[in-house]
């Protein structure tokens, strides 16, 4: 329970905390074995660290501030973080530019 103002706001328990969405032991984590997955994936490929370089943005696509007359009206707020999925493909992301850095000595400017 969080109290604001005062009155009492009480929390769904289906919301978890930031961090906490991905425990051992969390049974109702139906994405777990994905997730394991993807942060045990190892890039040991120069073509495959290229193509995940290149298919996983470096930055939400869908965040744009929205101007009309050079004025900011809103801004969209990148959606990318209700992707459940989100830390593992950036981990993922994040390791095969480091092959390509470390392993293949190529310069990943072009990447970011």
């Amino acid at each position: 329970m969080i109290t604001t103002n005062s009155q009492p706001i009480i929390l769904p328990t289906l919301i978890n905390p930031m961090g906490e969405s991905h425990q051992a032991g969390n049974k109702s984590d139906f994405l777990q074995p994905i997730r394991q997955k993807l942060d045990g994936m190892e890039i040991q490929n120069r073509k495959l660290a290229k193509f995940i370089a290149k298919l996983i943005p470096a930055q939400c696509p869908f965040e744009r501030d929205i101007i009309v007359f050079g004025r900011k009206i809103c801004h969209i707020p990148p959606m990318c973080k209700l992707n459940p999925l989100y830390d593992q493909f950036v981990g993922l992301r994040f390791r095969a530019l480091c092959y390509l850095v470390d392993q293949c000595g190529e310069d990943i400017q072009s990447y970011c």
